[in-house]
């Protein structure tokens, strides 16, 4: 039933009941357009997205890229107790020989994609279960709020990279504990924002015509509220990837990411690396080059995303 206003001053009836009505029916397709506009005008965003498609293109294309298999040994014959081959001096090994007659080459494109599939599942992981306990505790609040908050904040007092360590020497030595570890320890975060974003969104006016219009609470949440709430997820959700590589490596370089010595991984190289800094520096370099452009290419998308999605940035 609609509500008719007084006319206004042309002499128009105004139906707020049908404006709002329309505006339920616009979507966040306009909100979106909007955001993706100002990333194209965005340098940040450029380049951030610039190193995340390098890094997507070389861990996708390790097969074709890389110029030995994953574990080959082709220079062992090369390795003394006192010397390495370091980059330049053989020219089939162009970034130099490991401790085990690797090519550090071929491991470092082998651990981008080791990186990339850990960073990935990880986050989905604490997307999905972060998401759920936030869409539970911001749809039914009450007790169920009240106990999911609890337990998220007791998860919370554990810093996050001790909580994954401790998963992860439970779970056993193992990329998917790895993985698994990652994973719950960032649950919490997206729980946290998601309820935020939810409660925000439920006193918004386009939720109370909504309800005026006599729709349920379920079909408001899954049609209005969650859509509308969840533009702060994904901006963690972007940034968390660049925690998840640097957590993936962590846990390596902890011993916790299983896998034999000559297995491709950043972390793993950096802990082979260690006992050889005297005469094979790049060993560590390498890999940890590689470990921080991948976690800043990430992190300048995120904010620059962050910031496209601001309302306060928006509005001006």
């Amino acid at each position: 039933m609609s509500v008719a206003l007084p006319p206004a001053q042309g002499g128009e009836i105004i139906d707020t009941v049908a404006i709002a009505q329309s505006h339920l029916k616009e979507g966040p397709g306009g909100f979106w357009r909007d955001v993706f506009r100002r990333l194209r005008r965005n340098p940040t965003a450029w380049i951030g997205a610039g190193i995340v498609l390098i890094f997507i293109l070389v861990s996708v294309l390790a097969p074709l890229l890389a110029p030995y298999p994953e574990t080959a040994l082709p220079g062992a014959k090369y390795i003394t107790p006192t010397y390495i081959p370091g980059p330049g001096e053989l020219p089939e090994f162009p970034l130099g020989l490991d401790r085990f007659g690797g090519d550090v080459l071929s491991k470092l494109i082998w651990g981008a994609q080791a990186s990339l599939l850990i960073g990935v599942i990880s986050t989905a992981l604490g997307l999905v279960g972060g998401m759920i306990l936030g869409l539970l505790a911001g749809t039914f609040g009450g007790w169920v709020d009240t106990v999911i908050m609890r337990i998220v904040d007791i998860i919370l007092s554990v810093p996050n990279l001790l909580l994954a360590v401790s998963i992860a020497a439970i779970l056993g030595q193992t990329q998917f504990a790895v993985m698994i570890a990652i994973g719950a320890s960032q649950v919490p975060i997206f729980a946290r924002l998601l309820r935020a974003s939810m409660l925000q969104q439920r006193s918004s006016d386009y939720v109370l015509s909504a309800q005026t219009l006599g729709l349920g609470r379920g079909q408001i949440t899954m049609s209005h509220v969650l859509p509308n709430a969840i533009g702060p997820v994904i901006v963690q959700g972007t940034l968390t990837l660049a925690t998840a590589v640097i957590d993936a490596a962590a846990l390596s370089f902890l011993g916790l990411g299983g896998g034999r010595p000559e297995t491709a991984e950043w972390g793993r190289m950096l802990t082979y690396a260690q006992a050889e800094l005297a005469i094979a520096p790049w060993l560590a370099f390498l890999p940890g080059i590689c470990i921080a452009v991948t976690a800043l290419g990430f992190t300048l998308f995120g904010e620059a995303l962050r910031e496209a999605m601001d309302p306060r940035t928006r509005a001006r």
